[in-house]
């Protein structure tokens, strides 16, 4: 090793003095970026904050498409002036209601909204009750009709002729199962994403048991439990450690996603997830129902998702290969394909 040291020549040290400080570079430049990217998600989490003072504990916020108007492309900066599609004569309802998962709030759909809109569609995302930078504190949440109550708010408001598709994610699908009970004449068509679809009498919870053990262990032993009305009452919510949530839910997600995420999300309130659902053959057994997998997603396995079509079946099933628990940062291109896919089925 010494004589080939004195043996290089001055051109082989140069060449790996110019390596050397090109790793060098490599490195401070990724850490830069890292850094960026932190000091970047810090800045939306607290404007999401100065947002949240615009309003009241009553309301959420809602982004995405608020009219139904079609848009002039030129006036839509996300259409880079492009011609609306022409596969939009034949869609009989472009609008989508975007609902997250447990933790998760409109901010999430920033991607999936942004391609929608492209297209020509009209989506809209809002925060559950408690979720987002909606005011209501997640601990004094105890129902799935509270919960979902911004859903059945915009549902109600919807004018009689109109319809709308729900997509709902993760423990969203138990949101979009509800409406579909209690406003069937409003929805077209139900798409869960990676999401508990239960049947009847079933919770929300009983699809992830597989994943974190019985009910009953969860709740005498969790660490991840909010004990939000004290320690001598029962829990009110549960959050998961960021490297917890970061192995189960973005193991294919981008850093700056995990970053954004990081500090956007709440915990979530647990009577929602906990409580059975009544769900009737007449509303929402006669719903149309689609279901996408996602095939890499470690807090709702494959498996479990096969088992939830086999057991309650959809009327048409995808799915996204290399896929986390969240589609909408890990594959946004397929997950906007398949939305507009299953817009166009007569």
């Amino acid at each position: 090793m010494g004589n080939r040291f004195i043996c290089m020549t001055k051109k082989e040290v140069k060449e790996n003095g110019s390596k050397s400080k090109r790793v060098g570079r490599s490195q401070r430049k990724l850490l830069a970026e890292e850094d960026f990217l932190h000091r970047q998600a810090l800045s939306m989490a607290l404007h999401q904050h100065q947002l949240s003072q615009r309003f009241d504990g009553s309301m959420s916020r809602r982004i995405g498409s608020t009219s139904s108007r079609r848009r002039n492309p030129s006036d839509d900066p996300l259409s880079n002036g492009k011609q609306v599609p022409e596969f939009l004569e034949n869609v009989k309802t472009k609008k989508f209601v975007l609902i997250h998962g447990e933790g998760f709030g409109a901010w999430c759909w920033y991607k999936t909204i942004a391609l929608l809109e492209e297209s020509g569609l009209l989506p809209t995302a809002f925060d559950l009750t408690g979720s987002g930078i909606h005011l209501a504190d997640t601990n004094s949440v105890a129902t799935l009709a509270e919960y979902a109550k911004p859903l059945i708010d915009f549902l109600q408001d919807l004018p009689e002729d109109e319809k709308v598709i729900l997509v709902g994610h993760s423990s969203g699908g138990a949101c979009i199962s509800y409406a579909l009970e209690h406003f069937p004449q409003k929805i077209s068509k139900a798409i869960f994403l990676c999401a508990t679809m239960v049947s009847n009498g079933q919770r929300p919870f009983d699809v992830f048991a597989e994943e974190l053990g019985s009910a009953e262990c969860f709740m005498q032993e969790s660490k991840f439990l909010i004990y939000g009305n004290g320690k001598d009452k029962p829990p009110t919510g549960f959050m998961f450690e960021k490297e917890q949530m970061k192995g189960l839910y973005f193991n294919q997600s981008t850093t700056k996603d995990v970053a954004l995420a990081m500090v956007s999300m709440r915990s979530t309130p647990l009577g929602p997830i906990m409580e059975k659902l009544s769900l009737t053959p007449e509303n929402y057994g006669a719903a149309r129902r689609f279901y996408i997998q996602t095939l890499d997603d470690r807090a709702l396995s494959p498996d479990v998702q096969e088992k939830l079509v086999r057991e309650n079946p959809p009327e048409r099933v995808f799915k996204i290969k290399g896929s986390d628990h969240c589609p909408f940062f890990s594959k946004p291109q397929a997950l906007h394909k398949i939305l507009v896919e299953i817009a166009q089925i007569p």
